[in-house]
């Protein structure tokens, strides 16, 4: 995907939800709260205003751009993973790129041990919010402990004057294994299937938007248990293949960032949303462009070697066309 959004026509018919994990994306004060050790000027990481300025600026650019190669605008919605607190989303929509734009936001702090939040950016002129909250996912380690994760945020509103309800996660990694973790994923799957249940009882048409790092591709068990028991279409499956995907572990292409929806955005009735089209924002400039990892998202660390990019992961996104 080449840069050049010059001359693309404002698609007022048309509207981007998209998704982003922003990679450790903390303020460089402490908070003992947590743990934001590794993300501190004193820190090993050097984690400076300079450099926090810097990814801000960066990553409000990538987002701003989000879905303006076929809109002509900047998203509508942005889900975002691995925010530290509020004021880091604050930072953001003050940021070059994003602060000319009536974005406001939705975010709870997290019991997640890292330290680290899932949350909405929303442009308030086209997406009037309603209600939110947050969910739990209930997870017991080893010996039988409290292992804390993200919470599942769940944001209902008007888009575009139609109600649509947005589920945002962000699931338990793969660090101990894929297999070893699989049933943490399995129970994050269970709980989204809960909501969409209790939303559907309240409104059996309600047209409900699932995005997130789940931490597993789209042939993972515990997506397609998500998708056949929550009745919803995943897009992202046809747009995994061994040369493409989100984020890269051991040059091996995931696909964990994914957009799915339930299958009455393919309806087509006068006056509301349908699906259009969904893809990988994975243009030039997030990309490494030299080097034996050309073509791998441009990160802002690699450990702890400060490499001043965006983030690991590429952002996702769908349109959907009223």
């Amino acid at each position: 995907m080449d840069y050049n959004f010059e001359g693309i026509p404002v698609r007022d018919d048309l509207q981007t939800i998209g998704f982003y994990n922003l990679e450790n994306l903390f303020d460089v004060n402490d908070d003992h709260l947590i743990n934001d050790q590794d993300f501190l000027p004193t820190a090993k990481r050097k984690w400076t205003p300079k450099r926090y300025d810097n990814k801000l600026r960066k990553l409000s650019f990538a987002i701003s751009n989000i879905g303006r190669q076929e809109t002509g605008k900047h998203p509508a919605i942005v889900g975002v993973a691995e925010v530290e607190n509020a004021k880091v989303i604050e930072d953001l929509l003050n940021a070059k790129h994003l602060e000319d734009y009536n974005y406001s936001y939705v975010h709870y702090n997290s019991p997640d041990e890292r330290g680290i939040d899932t949350a909405l950016i929303y442009d308030a002129d086209v997406f009037k919010l309603l209600r939110s909250e947050t969910f739990s996912v209930p997870l017991v380690n080893e010996v039988g402990l409290p292992d804390y994760t993200r919470d599942i945020l769940l944001v209902s509103g008007l888009l575009d004057d139609e109600k649509i309800h947005v589920i945002v996660n962000h699931w338990s990694s793969r660090r101990e294994g894929a297999k070893e973790t699989e049933f943490k994923r399995i129970a994050a799957a269970d709980k989204v299937i809960e909501i969409i249940n209790r939303l559907k009882a309240d409104d059996e048409n309600a047209k409900i938007v699932i995005i997130g790092d789940f931490n597993d591709d789209p042939s993972c068990n515990s997506i397609k248990h998500l998708v056949n028991q929550g009745n919803l279409y995943n897009p992202m499956e046809i747009l995994h293949t061994y040369s493409r995907g989100t984020t890269t572990h051991n040059f091996k292409w995931n696909l964990f960032d994914q957009i799915m929806f339930t299958t009455n955005f393919f309806e087509a009735t006068p006056n509301t949303l349908s699906f259009d089209k969904a893809e990988i924002f994975d243009i030039d400039f997030l990309k490494l462009n030299k080097g034996r990892h050309k073509g791998k998202p441009f990160r802002t660390y690699v450990g702890p070697k400060y490499k001043g990019g965006y983030s690991d992961h590429f952002p996702v996104y769908a349109i959907f066309r009223k």
